[in-house]
This record gives C-alpha cells, structure tokens and sequence, in this order.
C-alpha cells in the first residue's frame, strides 16, 4: 500500500493528520534569582548577557531531492520511494511510488494540502486554519518547509529561551499547548534535533537530522527521522517515518510542477 493511501486511511480515521506535521518536548521553566537587601542600599545584580544562535540554514530557489521513505507501526512496515521538489516559498511537489508504480501524489501550497491516491482514485485538501485548530499549534507552508529541509520550524521571538551544553545550544519555544525544543550543534549550528509536546495532551512529535552532506554551500540532512507519539479511542500509539535521501540539489534552474486530479477521482 503506498504512503498517501496509508495516511489517508489514517486520517478517516482520526489516528493522524498527514504531513503536518508535525507534536513532542518537555518545557523548560526558569527560575530568576531574587535580589538580596543590605542595611543601606539594595545590591545590584548582574544580568548575564541572552545566548544569541546564528543557525545554519539552506537556503536555495529551487530544490530536488529524491528519498527513501518507511512508515513503521506496530508490527507493519511499508517502503515508498518519493521525488520530490520545492519551489522556495511557494510550493512542495511530491511523487510517491513502489517498484516503480505511482501510488500517489501531494501538493503543498501556500493555500493548502492537497493529496491523491490512485490506488483507492479519490483525493484530499487539507485547510491549515482547520488544521492549525485541531492540534493547537500554527501549521502552515513555512512549517512543512522548514521541516523537510532542516530548517528552524518556529520564527524565534523574544520570550524564547537559549540553553548550552558542551555539545548543544537548546532554543525553547511555546506556541498555544504546544512547546517546542529545538538541539542545534554547537559546531555545525546545524538543527539535530526537534522536540514538540502538547502540555494537556501525551501527544508529541520528534524529529531526528543526519548524515549531514554538502548541499549548495550549505550541509543538508541526508537521513531523517520521525517518531509521533498520539492518543486514540484505542490507546497512545506509535508511528515513526525515516527518511533517506539518495539525491539532494539546489539550484537556480526552474523546475515543473505538473499536478493534476482525474475527474472520476472523488473528493473525500
């Protein structure tokens, strides 16, 4: 059975919403420490200065890459082989096939999600606003994007938190119920590791980079992996997607697009 038609069937019924992405992390909390009084005056304390990150991102126009995808749950496993292109900012174009017949294929706008099975010959638009909603957390183009690529998920902001290990910077994020956790190489400044956890839910989300390669001239994670963790009326339940590449390319040269909906295929 191809990917698109196995998250399909996982969406009808309500053990997962495709591509979204995308729900795991555990929140740090800070505890600020108190100034002491003396007898004349109160005591002055020192702030120490806000980590600042300067994380490595690809950054590109056009990019074309071609993987290795396996879908693991439970005792089932299913291998898909998918193309893949993206048109920066504007749209991410994917092919889904197995042994060499094309089981389905995505589109994925500014707009919207929009999937098609040829197997089962109907095909599904997803809204971001009714999907945002539904988890909690912003989902939109820029999230899809980011995390096919690598790249940082959430825009940072102000109220965000740095941490330093010896081997990590770690940047704390909140978004709704949702906190984020992103591990990012203190020598590479490349992202590892993305944590996301839904605070009054055991759903959670984790993404793992790597096998970092040159890419353009930037490196880029030629494996992935991810593990979601989420509730259903049977129990908590487990899927983990990994992610091979065996082509990865960016480059100024336009690519096509070609996307199209037979019209006996029905909309579900």
């Amino acid at each position: 059975m191809p990917i698109v038609n196995h998250l399909i069937r996982k969406s009808r019924t309500e053990k997962y919403m495709n591509n979204r992405l995308w729900v795991a992390l555990i929140c740090i909390v800070l505890f600020s420490a108190s100034c002491s009084k003396k007898i004349i005056a109160p005591a002055v304390v020192a702030t120490p200065p806000k980590l600042s990150l300067n994380i490595e991102e690809i950054d590109f126009e056009y990019f074309h890459g071609k993987a290795r995808m396996i879908v693991r749950e439970a005792s089932k496993e299913r291998e898909v082989k998918a193309n893949i292109r993206v048109r920066k900012d504007s749209v991410i174009w994917m092919t889904f096939s197995v042994i060499g017949v094309q089981g389905g294929k995505a589109l994925i706008n500014k707009d919207s999600i929009t999937i098609v099975s040829n197997v089962d010959k109907e095909y599904y638009v997803f809204d971001y606003a009714e999907l945002s909603k539904r988890y909690n957390f912003e989902i939109n183009y820029h999230v899809i994007q980011s995390a096919m690529l690598g790249n940082l998920i959430m825009p940072t902001k102000d109220d965000d938190v740095i941490l330093k290990d010896p081997s990590f910077f770690i940047l704390s994020q909140h978004s709704g119920t949702i906190d984020v956790q992103n591990y990012v190489n203190a020598a590479s400044m490349k992202i590892e590791k993305v944590e996301f956890k839904e605070g009054n839910t055991s759903n959670s989300f984790v993404l793992n980079y790597s096998n970092f390669q040159p890419v353009g001239n930037k490196t880029f994670p030629y494996n992935g992996t991810i593990n979601l963790f989420y509730k259903t009326l049977s129990g908590l339940l487990n899927t983990t997607i990994i992610f091979d590449y065996s082509k990865a390319e960016v480059g100024t040269r336009e690519l096509n697009f070609p996307f199209n909906i037979p019209k006996k295929y029905a909309r579900r």
